[in-house]
């Protein structure tokens, strides 16, 4: 499985391998929300920035129970998980203003999940050009902000969603 670990994901998973705790239950668990970039935390999930994102405003909805499988949420958790989806894409909306969305799941392993033990859903605003040869070929993402100053935007803007 090789083939699916960039450099600087697999150096992360290495560096953060603390008694194969999973780093979402570890947020989940922790009071420090700015060190863990917990921006909301819901019923039955949380949000939370990606801590090596694809773009700026790159965050993840992730459920408070821990599992790998979709099946295995109850109803008010996926429903309350679409509901914070559909807000997340708001305030990143009045943040960022992008040109689009990716919006997905990766479930499992072989599909690109980095954490395949714990589910979660990506979002991730997009814009033209938003690629380059430094990320397709230089294997290295160009953000053109810090991810505190991310952290704090997303927060603010949340917190002041209507």
């Amino acid at each position: 499985m090789d083939h699916i670990w960039t450099p600087w994901r697999m150096k992360y998973v290495k560096e953060n391998k603390k008694a194969d705790a999973c780093i979402f239950c570890t947020a989940l668990n922790s009071e420090n929300d700015t060190e863990n970039l917990v921006f909301y935390r819901g019923e039955n999930a949380f949000m939370i920035l990606n801590r090596y994102p694809y773009t700026s405003g790159h965050v993840m909805c992730v459920p408070n129970a821990h599992t790998a499988e979709l099946p295995n949420l109850n109803r008010d958790t996926r429903l309350e998980m679409m509901d914070l989806i559909n807000q997340t894409v708001q305030v990143l909306d009045a943040v960022y203003h992008p040109e689009g969305f990716n919006i997905g799941w990766n479930l499992g392993e072989i599909a690109g999940a980095g954490i395949a033990d714990h589910l979660h859903a990506h979002i991730v605003p997009r814009w033209c050009g938003d690629t380059s040869f430094m990320s397709t070929v230089g294997e290295t993402r160009v953000i053109p902000e810090s991810i505190t100053d991310t952290y704090r935007r997303v927060k603010d803007a949340w917190e002041s969603f209507k």
